[in-house]
C-alpha cells in the first residue's frame, strides 16, 4: 500500500508516537507499533503487521534500533517486499527498504525521528516530515508527529488520495495516551486534526481516571 510515516521519540517525556497515512483502509490496525519506555517500530509497503509486536520484542530485549531493523530483515524470507522503521529508548533511528519497494520511496531524519514513505509522489516527502517534526521540540510529541504527517502531505503525499490516519502516542502506562484514527474516508489527515484538537483537551483526565479515579473529573 501507498504510505508515508513517521515516529518519534520526545526526549523531555519519554513518550513515543506514530502518525500514518495510506490509500488504503484502516492503517491504524496494521502499521504503527508503540510501548512505553521501549521505542515504536513501522512495518509497510506490502504489510506484514507481525514484524511490529516481533519488533518490539527485540527492542523490549535491548537491541538498538539498528540491531531490530536487521533481525527483522534477517527473519522474513519476504524482506524484498518490506519497508521498515524503528526508534529505539535512546531515540537512535534505522530503517530498511526492500528490493521490491515501489518507488518513489525514502526516509527522512531529524533528532529522535525517522520518516519513511513509498510509491509517494516524489522523494522530498519524507524529509519535509522529519523536518516539519523537528520544528518545535517543545510541543507535545502527538502536535510534533501531526504536524510531521501534514507537511508529509503538503510535500505531495502519495499517488493517489489517501483513505486512512492514525496517530498513536505512549507514554507511562501500558494503554496508548493518545490513539486516533480515521478508518476510511476522504481528507484523513484534516479530519485526524481535528480528532487530536478535540481530543487534546481530554487526554490527561483519561490517564487520571484510569490510575487515580478519586482525581477524575468525569464519570466515564
Amino acid at each position: 500500500m501507498m504510505t508515508f510515516s513517521l515516529i518519534g521519540r520526545c526526549a523531555r517525556t519519554g513518550q513515543f508516537g506514530a502518525a500514518v497515512s495510506t490509500s488504503n483502509i484502516a492503517v491504524g490496525s496494521r502499521v504503527p507499533f508503540c510501548a512505553a519506555g521501549v521505542g515504536a517500530v513501522l512495518t509497510q509497503h506490502r504489510t506484514d503487521p507481525r514484524l511490529g509486536p516481533r519488533g518490539i520484542a527485540l527492542l523490549r530485549s535491548g537491541c538498538t534500533a539498528q540491531e531490530t531493523v536487521e533481525a527483522l530483515v534477517a527473519s522474513t524470507a519476504d524482506h524484498a517486499w518490506r519497508q521498515l522503521a524503528a526508534i529505539d529508548a535512546a531515540g537512535r533511528t534505522a530503517h530498511f527498504h526492500g528490493t521490491k519497494v515501489k518507488p518513489a520511496f525514502g526516509a527522512g531524519h531529524t533528532p529522535d525521528c525517522i520518516a519513511i514513505g513509498n510509491i509517494l509522489a516524489n522523494d522530498r516527502v519524507p524529509q519535509a516530515m522529519a523536518d516539519a517534526f523537528g520544528a518545535d521540540p517543545s510541543a507535545l510529541l502527538a502536535e510534533r508527529l501531526l504536524s510531521g504527517l501534514e507537511a508529509g502531505l503538503a510535500a505531495g503525499g502519495e499517488h493517489g488520495p489517501v483513505l486512512s490516519a492514525v496517530l498513536l502516542v505512549v507514554h507511562c502506562e501500558s494503554f496508548p495516551l493518545v490513539d486516533l484514527r480515521v478508518d476510511n474516508g476522504a481528507d484523513p489527515v484534516p479530519r485526524l486534526r481535528a480528532l487530536w484538537e478535540e481530543y487534546q483537551p481530554w487526554m490527561e483526565e483519561f490517564v487520571i481516571r484510569a490510575v487515580e479515579p478519586d482525581r477524575a473529573q468525569g464519570s466515564s
